[in-house]
C-alpha cells in the first residue's frame, strides 16, 4: 500500500523479509558489487542502509532516499556501523539534488522497480555522473517466456503489497534505451519468480 507518506509497514518489516537473502546471495552481491568502487558515490534508493557497510574505505557516499520511513531506519543504520563518510537525505530518483557531471559512480540496488519514472530517473543518474563515471546495479526485471507472463498477473497485487514494486519491468532494456551501454555481471533470482541482473553501465 502505498501514499506520499511512504510505506510505513513495508519499511517496518523490509529487513525481516529480506535477511534470509540478505545473508546469502544477496548479500554476497552487495559485496562484491561494491567492493571496487571508488570516488565520489551517490546512492539512490538507499533503503534501509543494507549497502552502508558495504563501501570500501576512502569513498564519499550521498545517500539518497524519498521514503520517510526507509529514510528513518537508514540513518539508525548509519548510526548503527558508524560510518562518517556517509551522508543520507529525502530525495526521489528522478530529481537528484545534486550538480551536474558531480559523482564517479552511482549506486542503484532494487530501486528501479519502485521509481515512479524510470526514464527520468535513468536520465538523472546519467547527468550527475562525471565524464567515465558508471552506474551499478542490482536490480529485478521481466523474466522470459511463462514467469514473464506470471510476473505479468501478479504485478497488480505484488504492487500493492510491495511499496510499488514493479517486478515485470524490462530494466536491461531500460537502461540501454537511456543512452548506457551495460554489461551483465550476472544473472540470478533472488526468488524463483524474481529474476535479478547485476552488472555495471556506462554512458555512450
Amino acid at each position: 500500500m502505498s501514499d506520499e507518506r511512504g510505506h510505513r509497514w513495508f519499511a517496518a518489516l523490509y529487513d525481516r523479509m529480506t535477511g534470509s537473502a540478505e545473508r546469502g546471495p544477496l548479500g554476497r552481491a552487495r559485496r562484491e558489487l561494491l567492493a571496487p568502487v571508488s570516488g565520489d558515490v551517490l546512492e539512490v534508493g538507499a533503503g534501509t542502509g543494507a549497502n552502508f557497510p558495504q563501501y570500501p574505505a576512502g569513498v564519499r557516499v550521498v545517500a539518497l532516499e524519498p521514503d520517510p520511513h526507509m529514510l528513518k531506519r537508514a540513518r539508525a543504520r548509519l548510526a548503527e556501523v558508524g560510518r562518517t563518510d556517509v551522508e543520507v537525505h529525502a530525495a526521489p530518483a528522478e530529481t537528484l539534488p545534486v550538480a551536474d557531471a558531480s559523482f564517479d559512480v552511482v549506486v542503484s540496488t532494487l530501486v528501479l522497480c519502485t521509481v515512479a519514472d524510470v526514464p527520468a530517473s535513468l536520465a538523472e543518474m546519467r547527468r550527475v555522473l562525471r565524464p567515465g563515471g558508471r552506474i551499478v546495479f542490482i536490480e529485478h526485471l521481466r523474466g522470459d517466456g511463462a514467469l514473464g507472463t506470471i510476473q505479468d498477473i501478479v504485478r497488480p497485487v505484488w504492487s500493492y503489497f510491495g511499496a510499488g514494486c514493479q517486478l515485470n519491468r524490462r530494466t536491461e532494456d531500460a537502461l540501454a534505451a537511456a543512452g548506457f551501454v551495460v554489461e551483465v555481471h550476472e544473472r540470478t533470482k533472488a526468488a524463483p519468480w524474481l529474476p535479478l541482473i547485476i552488472g555495471s553501465a556506462t554512458s555512450r
